[in-house]
């Protein structure tokens, strides 16, 4: 059984939102070709994430060009991100979260609460779609929800002052930005209950032994390796980049005779786009 996310369409990129909303959210785009580099940037608040973060990151999702086929996850200053702006909770985390539909719902209406988070945790979902391969550029603080920013992504190259921690637990709430799943799928269910409900910190060295990371590096090393792992995926023929990552989304969820059935799939396809229908 396929993950139907896999195969949802990509809206009209006219929707996407200008430069200036993305820096009244903290984060900057920059699109270069077939690449687009997303920055956490409030370097002030170690890149701490509000609501409109979240909705911001769901709107360069839904507005990403056509030729995009690597995006990158980075954060400016000292930290990737050091997870849920607290001041949201005080009143003081600033006008872009103020207004009609900036806040959390009343707790009463639970549709309207579901409606919103998953508003949400749409920032994080567009990440695993087939038709690009999403690198997070980790490094200081990975907190919460930059926790889970970087579970979101296909590889995670992490930096040797990287720390790892799902805070969320200590601060009364539970993790709701995706990352229960991956990192189930990556450490299993004892490991992540240990790590999440003790909130503690992962170093680099633990994380990489954890699956956590595919890379660790030198800090001054970091831009260097994710740009040659750019130039390596960019190398690959697009039309079998995407058939690959979208059979191998299916693989955890299909049997090994539902697996053969998708690899026969999407082989014919290849087949056919390279060759022709004749040959294939």
């Amino acid at each position: 059984m396929s993950d139907a996310r896999v195969n949802e369409p990509r809206p009209d990129p006219a929707t996407g939102p200008n430069e200036a909303e993305l820096a009244e959210a903290g984060l900057r785009l920059d699109v270069d070709g077939a690449i687009a580099t997303i920055t956490l940037n409030r370097p002030e608040r170690r890149n701490a994430m509000t609501f409109a973060t979240w909705r911001g990151l769901a709107r360069i999702g839904e507005s990403l060009p056509d030729g995009v086929r690597v995006v990158v996850l980075r954060g400016a200053g000292p930290s990737f991100s050091a997870g849920i702006d607290l001041g949201m909770f005080s009143g003081g985390a600033g006008p872009e979260d103020a207004g009609a539909g900036g806040g959390f719902p009343d707790g009463a209406d639970e549709a309207a609460s579901d409606r919103f988070i998953a508003g949400l945790q749409a920032g994080y979902t567009w990440l695993r779609r087939p038709e690009i391969v999403s690198i997070a550029a980790v490094h200081g603080h990975a907190i919460g929800g930059g926790f889970q920013l970087a579970l979101a992504c296909d590889i995670r190259v992490i930096a040797d002052d990287t720390k790892f921690c799902m805070k969320e637990p200590a601060l009364g709430l539970v993790p709701d930005l995706t990352g229960t799943k991956p990192l189930v799928e990556i450490v299993g269910v004892n490991r992540a209950l240990e790590l999440c409900l003790t909130a503690r910190t992962v170093l680099a060295d633990e994380a990489a032994r954890l699956g956590l990371a595919e890379l660790v590096v030198p800090r001054d090393a970091l831009d260097k390796t994710v740009a040659e792992i750019v130039t390596a995926l960019l190398a690959v023929n697009p039309g079998a980049a995407v058939a690959t990552k979208r059979l191998l989304l299916e693989a955890p969820h299909n049997t090994l005779d539902e697996q053969c059935a998708a690899e026969r799939r999407e082989q014919i396809g290849r087949m056919r786009d390279l060759f022709g229908a004749e040959s294939a």
